[in-house]
């Protein structure tokens, strides 16, 4: 072969291998496997209140610990929440989380730093999802759940979990020293199209089908599935770790959505429908090409 001929060859070769390159690359790009964007907010306050179960009755309920909106107490409204101000990295999303109070015998065990929320497809067509209603709420789990009940839950993802321990059904009674003592439970993500509220705060809501990842007929609209992240500074002996409504297995936790629209829509249009693994900001690290759904700021450009 020629010299000319050995170069075209060479260069047909390099420029085939950088086709190959570009497309695996591009693939990589449209490849989906998270749809997703979090919510970092932290502690604000301890509090026998449950605006959602005990509106307007302070003191009427187990100790809870509330993140997000330092306003929320027993009387919160969607209007008092949004007057309020919150310590989540969204400054916009000043909607309300709380669960029951982790104690160590007559201690309170606060979460420390920026706990995760997830805001994720609950569904296979993760571009079907919507943003949630303006005043919508609900409550996940129950205090009043057996063991089994909370083992066989559809929002029982992982249980709790220290350490190399996971998949608990109740607090573990030891965890490796200097670990932490976390729990991911998630929220059904299928609304009735109708109803903020019901009267067990749970109606209105459904899982999808768990084969299938598709909403139920009565409850045909997909909202983001919140799945909380919490991390407790406890480890070692946990035999006097319980939750101010009793054993593990009565986790459970509150929502009331008090987010700005726009703000909500941009992220779940840019990351859950977009196909992205994005922080508060919109943000996914690992396709940085995309962008971001906020600004700088972690506000909606206006």
């Amino acid at each position: 072969m020629s010299r000319k001929l050995t170069s075209l060859a060479v260069a047909a070769g390099l420029v085939a291998a950088a086709f190959a390159v570009a497309t695996h690359s591009a693939q990589a790009d449209d490849y989906v496997s998270h749809h997703e964007f979090q919510a970092n907010c932290s502690f604000t306050a301890d509090r026998p209140d449950d605006p959602i179960v005990f509106p307007g009755l302070p003191g009427a309920s187990h100790l809870h610990t509330f993140l997000g909106n330092d306003s929320t107490n027993a009387s919160s409204t969607n209007d008092s929440l949004k007057a309020g101000s919150t310590n989540c990295k969204t400054p916009d999303d000043k909607s309300a989380y709380w669960f029951p109070s982790v104690l160590n015998g007559d201690e309170v065990v606060r979460p420390i730093g920026d706990q995760v929320i997830y805001y994720k497809s609950g569904i296979l067509r993760y571009q079907d999802v919507v943003p949630f209603p303006p005043g919508i709420r609900f409550v996940v789990g129950s205090p009043t759940a057996t063991q089994d009940e909370f083992r066989t839950s559809p929002g029982a993802v992982e249980g709790w979990e220290c350490g190399d321990s996971f998949h608990n059904w109740d607090i573990p009674a030891h965890c490796a020293p200097g670990s932490q003592l976390n729990v991911r439970y998630q929220a059904p993500s299928c609304w009735n199209g109708r109803d903020l509220d019901s009267a067990d705060h749970k109606s209105h809501m459904a899982y999808p089908d768990r084969a299938t990842l598709v909403c139920p007929p009565s409850h045909p609209v997909a909202v983001p599935m919140i799945e909380f992240k919490m991390a407790f500074p406890v480890s070692g002996d946990m035999s006097r770790v319980r939750l101010s409504s009793g054993r593990g297995f009565t986790w459970h936790y509150d929502f009331m959505n008090a987010w700005d629209a726009p703000t909500q829509a941009a992220l779940v249009g840019h990351c859950i429908n977009g196909g992205l693994q994005c922080d508060p900001r919109g943000y996914d690290q690992y396709k940085p090409h995309r962008g971001a759904a906020l600004g700088p700021d972690y506000r909606l450009p206006r």
